[in-house]
Parts: C-alpha cells; structure tokens; sequence
C-alpha cells in the first residue's frame, strides 16, 4: 500500500503522501497503471460532467464544441501531473536532437533552460494530443480516456524494467533500488485485466501499441544516453498516451475493431 501512495503523490498532483519517500518509491513502479487509472477515470468523469453541464446551459445550442472538451482535457492532465512528464519530454527534445555527444546530452538534461527542440517538442505533441481527444468516437470514447493513462505509464514500468539508469543518481534512480519480479508482473496483471475490461480486444491491442513505443524510445535513449533517466520516463509517456489515442482513432472510428468492453451497458 505505501508503494501505491508514493506512485500517486509521486506521479500526481494528490496529497495521498509524501512525494519523495523515497522507500514507497521502491515498489511505487508496479502501482503506476493504478495511477494511470486514476488519471483517465477523472478524464472520463470530467468529460461527461462537461456533457452534462453544456447540455443543460446552452440547450439549444447542440453539443459542446468537440475541440473545447479536449483542450480541457489534455490542460487537465498536465496539471493532474504537475506537468511532470511534459517537462521531461522537453528536456529530452533539447537533449537527444541538440546534443552531439553522450556526455552533452546528458549535460543538456539537467540545464533547467528550454530550448527550441523543447518548445516545438511540447506544442507539436499537445496538438497532436488535443486533436487525437476530439477525435475520439463517442461509441468507446469514455472507455478509451480511462485507459489510455494506465497503458502509458505501464510503458514507463517496462522500460524501468527493460533499460539501465544512465545515472549513479537522478529523480528515477529511487525505481532501481529493488530489482524484484513481482513489481513487473503485478504491473502488467493490472494492465492486463484493465485493457480487457475496458476495451475488450482493441484495448489488447493497445497495450500492444504501448509495450512497442516504451520499448522503442527505450532502446534509442540507451543508443544516446548510455540508459535512461527520469525525464526520460516522462517522454515515454507521453509520447505513449499520444501513440495509443491517435491508433485508437483509427481503429475506433474506421469500425475495424469496436470497444467491446464487458462494461459497456454502464454508458448505455
């Protein structure tokens, strides 16, 4: 339970616990699609209370402008995350397209300055973000918003589990101080069970999609990097949550594969 709380405060903007005890932070890692859970079931909340509440202010007006929702929903997120993967995914559009040289790039992840690859990094995935959400069918849609935080940070649990730490010490070194199975495996039990339930055999394949993208950004950060660091893991996932809402999308909205999620009847 203490690994539970220290992923949630760690991870989000939750008082659940001190955000840097750093002995929760050993097993916080196999409770990170928890987190992701969390996450996406407030997206979902949110999105149908700004149904409801639109419905019933502008009545005659049709449904909330689609573009609207998801602006809110993505500016939701990065708060309910302090902006902490953001901010890695910055560090690392600095680090891995300006820096020439294993040292430099690790150099250029700790300079607290942002730099242009940082800010054409951030905008082009919050776009991407932004019009991935509003293009979400509504048949599946509030099930897709719950789980595609919870396969995002399962990326990030893989390539802890996969990869080396490029550092002796950093923000995710306190994930490497127990190599013990179990937080693997536990990780992709729930990732498992909650892909299914949520969406069937789409969300099987989703989790897919995620297990790819971590190990793919994971392998190019070890050829640049020497291992990966903490703003790596954010880059993992956010460039996760894009990967699996823009194949959702597709495969949603082309009908090749519908959510067929055993809790369906609960949005009818």
């Amino acid at each position: 339970m203490r690994g539970l709380l220290s992923a949630i405060s760690f991870m989000t903007i939750l008082p659940v616990a001190p955000r840097h005890a750093s002995p929760g932070l050993v097993s916080a890692r196999a409770w990170f699609p928890v987190v992701g859970l969390i996450l996406g079931g407030i997206l979902a909340a949110t999105d149908l209370l700004l149904k409801t509440g639109y419905d019933f202010i502008a009545q005659d007006t049709g449904p909330i402008p689609p573009v609207l929702s998801a602006v809110i929903l993505t500016v939701g997120i990065v708060a309910l995350t302090r902006a902490l993967h953001l901010d890695g995914l910055m560090d690392c559009c600095d680090a891995l397209f300006g820096g020439f040289s294993r040292e430099r790039r690790l150099e250029i992840l700790r300079d607290p300055r942002v730099g242009a690859f940082a800010v054409a990094g951030a905008v082009s995935l919050l776009f991407l973000k932004v019009a991935a959400i509003m293009s979400l069918p509504q048949g599946g849609r509030i099930w897709i918003l719950i789980l595609f935080p919870c396969l995002s940070h399962w990326a990030a649990t893989l390539a802890m589990e996969v990869f080396p730490y490029a550092r002796d010490r950093g923000i995710g070194s306190p994930f490497f101080r127990s190599g013990q199975r179990w937080h693997i495996a536990l990780a992709l039990t729930i990732t498992l069970l909650a892909a299914f339930v949520l969406a069937g055999p789409i969300g099987l394949g989703l989790l897919a999609v995620a297990s790819i993208a971590a190990w793919s950004l994971g392998n190019w950060s070890l050829k640049q990097l020497g291992g990966l660091t903490g703003d790596v893991y954010g880059a993992i996932i956010e460039v996760t949550e894009v990967a699996v809402l823009l194949v959702s999308v597709f495969l949603v909205g082309s009908t090749l594969l519908p959510v067929m999620s055993p809790l369906i009847w609960l949005a009818n």
